[in-house]
């Protein structure tokens, strides 16, 4: 059922601790037992599993349940040990699960959705359970009673949420690539805000109540990082990533954000540096460094009797540029640029060496990843996706061995 990986290299990478299989299909979300040697995977196949590392360091399932649908999100509570199921149906179950793990015993299901349910949070609180869908919609539940106590409806899927236990706060990231920031009642809501910077799909969310910030993930490969607390909207965009950004977790003791994509890339961002915000795209309709008319200026072109060129823009002044003027290409990781942009000549000239230095470290997951948790104490963190495979890898090599006091896994 698993794999113990027994080496150990001393490296700063991630160390593969050990590797889960059994799965017949795509594992649609992994979660890490607090204090516990455990893992509860849920998955396309209808099946919820408990895993538990036994004596011979291997992981084998001490709870399988079947489910009636494919289940397609999940959240676990591990004080109260109840956990919470969507469904591909849209329907959400809660399940407790026993002090041994080894008995699951139903509580309810809470007809939250008409299709596919894309996330789960849990307020112990305010006894709700959050969920979006590919209904389009948001919903709030009541645990005790079971009831329907609001929805919210958006012109697109929603793909992930991000909940602020103290405010009330929902962060809900759609298809379209916006975000919105709800404030969410008793039996209603009301919108605060849309985030507007994705060129595409919304993946991912992660909230860090602390600094008051929110990050997220999307299908254009790039991470935003939104200062909600400070009312600047979006500050920094950080590019490294090669495909779509599936999963985020800031680790607010080190000021480091891992970031996990579907083409099994791992990224450690140093957040606790100053960096800079990539400017936003002036429009002209000549080049801002030679004047010449780009294609669509049918005036210049004709005063001028010139060929209109082709669009760019430097990344790090923002500019509108042609490609005779931008043929340098350079990183610029203080903004966020991890891998070569387009610069125009006069910023390529004044970008230092030192200023490509990386401030990020990517590593090889080696399996597609479509969903990310950590257990940060523990400096551990356990990845799945379509390939049906699960991974639990100690993480202290990168992200420092303070997050992981008194925690030796081997």
């Amino acid at each position: 059922m698993a794999a113990e990986i027994h080496s150990r290299p001393q490296s700063s990478r991630p160390v593969l601790l050990s590797k889960i299989e059994g799965h017949q299909d795509a594992v649609t979300a992994a979660l890490l037992i607090p204090k516990e040697d455990g893992v509860i995977t849920a998955s396309e196949d209808r099946t919820i599993r408990v895993w538990l590392k036994r004596d011979s360091g291997q992981y084998w399932p001490s709870i399988y349940h079947t489910m009636a649908s494919p289940c397609s999100a999940m959240a676990y509570h591990h004080d109260s040990r109840r956990i919470f199921v969507g469904q591909d149906n849209g329907a959400v179950m809660e399940f407790h699960v026993s002090e041994d793990f080894n008995k699951m015993n139903f509580i309810k299901t809470y007809p939250a959705h008409q299709n596919r349910v894309t996330a789960i949070i849990f307020s112990l609180a305010t006894e709700w359970v959050i969920s979006t869908g590919h209904d389009k919609c948001v919903s709030w539940m009541c645990t005790r009673s079971g009831n329907m106590l609001g929805r919210h409806f958006s012109t697109s899927w929603a793909s992930c949420l991000q909940y602020d236990f103290d405010t009330q706060y929902a962060f809900v990231g759609d298809c379209s690539g916006q975000i919105t920031l709800l404030k969410l009642e008793q039996s209603s809501c009301s919108v605060i805000t849309t985030l507007k910077g994705h060129e595409g799909s919304v993946a991912c969310l992660w909230w860090d109540p602390i600094q008051r910030l929110l990050f997220s993930g999307a299908s254009d490969n790039s991470i935003i990082m939104w200062d909600i607390g400070g009312r600047k909207g979006r500050t920094l965009l950080l590019q490294g990533h090669h495909d779509r950004v599936q999963s985020l977790c800031y680790l607010q003791l080190t000021r480091q954000l891992v970031s996990c994509s579907s083409d099994g890339g791992i990224a450690v961002w140093n957040m606790d540096v100053s960096r800079e915000e990539a400017p936003q795209w002036l429009e002209s309709d000549s080049c801002q460094k030679c004047e010449q008319p780009f294609f669509w200026n049918i005036k210049q072109m004709w005063d001028t009797k010139t060929l209109g060129l082709r669009q760019h823009h430097c990344r790090k002044c923002g500019q509108a540029v042609c490609g005779k003027c931008s043929s340098k290409r350079s990183s610029y990781p203080v903004m966020g640029f991890e891998f070569q942009v387009r610069v125009c000549d006069s910023c390529y000239d004044s970008i230092k060496d030192e200023d490509r230095t990386s401030l990020a470290t990517f590593h090889e997951g080696k399996h597609n990843i479509s969903h990310m948790s950590m257990d940060v104490a523990r400096g551990l963190m356990v990845t799945c996706g379509t390939d049906r495979v699960v991974k639990i890898w100690d993480m202290t090599p990168v992200v420092g061995c303070s997050l992981a006091t008194g925690f030796s896994p081997h």
